[in-house]
């Protein structure tokens, strides 16, 4: 029997539409508007298209639009991804590719401020806010997102972390052939976008929940339904009412807050829970890849 699509399915699938399209126009705009006008240049594949398309340009008179080097790039990258990140994640990033090469060659280059400052700032605040929403949605823009995805699933490290370090070629080498003062913007430009990725894509940082409860039982039964985590039951006594409960203690990521709420609000609504900041595990804690593995095999 085909199940049926529920309409939080398609509520979800619109809103990653939406940032599809979101993320593609966001990071024409900050290479049209902001990075190409001023000579800095974009983190990753987009930043290596506009190198390339400015080499040349300048050397050889063959001009190809950054537009349509980013396609060409993004190719063999997408089929990295198919193997290595998965198939859903691959194609819609790929498809995102795709509207940045069409939105950036559609859109034309109009500065929007004559001082390189304020265009690497802006560049990289608004290229990082695509980047990160598309992250956060479940996709990526391509390129070297895919590339990062892959080092942060091995290494734990965080996503703009690894896109900084990734990226330093690129400045070594807008510094080397255009001067080093551009070099020094686009390092401005880079480092403020993986900033605002890390704001907004924020699935690397853990939290400890500790659910006060009286019906532990079903509740540890519906949290093992949404998510695949470890749960540690600790025996409670309320002080002012002389009950015994249960402290259902949790370690999650930021991004599995939300299913964990639902979990409490359906097996006991007057649950406490208190959510806290956790800055480093020791010992096993699941992946999404690992905790896939485990579902599938059910």
């Amino acid at each position: 029997m085909t199940k049926l699509k529920t309409p939080n399915f398609w509520i979800e699938h619109i809103k990653k539409i939406f940032f599809i399209f979101f993320a593609a126009i966001t990071s024409a705009v900050a290479l049209n508007n902001f990075l190409i006008p001023s000579n800095i240049y974009a983190a990753g594949i987009n930043g290596t298209s506009q190198l390339l398309s400015d080499v040349l340009s300048n050397n050889s008179g063959i001009l190809i639009d950054t537009g349509v080097l980013i396609l060409v790039f993004n190719i063999p990258i997408a089929i990295l991804g198919w193997f290595k990140v998965g198939r859903n994640f691959t194609l819609y990033s790929f498809l995102t590719s795709i509207l940045i090469s069409m939105f950036t060659v559609i859109l034309p280059i109009n500065p929007l401020s004559t001082d390189p400052m304020m265009n690497a700032l802006f560049g990289g605040i608004i290229s990082g806010a695509g980047i990160g929403f598309a992250l956060k949605y479940g996709f990526s823009t391509g390129g070297m997102d895919i590339i990062s995805m892959v080092l942060a699933k091995t290494t734990g490290r965080s996503i703009g972390t690894l896109t900084f370090a990734m990226n330093l070629l690129i400045v070594s080498s807008a510094g080397f052939l255009y001067g080093w003062e551009y070099a020094l913007y686009t390092l401005v430009s880079i480092y403020v976008m993986t900033k605002m990725i890390d704001t907004i894509h924020t699935s690397h940082q853990k939290v400890t929940a500790m659910i006060v409860t009286n019906e532990p039982d079903a509740l540890v039964k519906v949290i093992h339904e949404k998510l695949m985590r470890g749960i540690t039951i600790i025996p409670a006594k309320g002080a002012y009412s002389g009950m015994d409960r249960s402290i259902l203690m949790v370690v999650i990521t930021r991004y599995e807050m939300y299913e964990l709420e639902q979990a409490v609000r359906e097996a006991d609504a007057s649950a406490f829970v208190n959510f806290m900041e956790t800055n480093k595990v020791l010992g096993e804690f699941w992946s999404s890849d690992r905790q896939k593995e485990s579902q599938l095999k059910k």
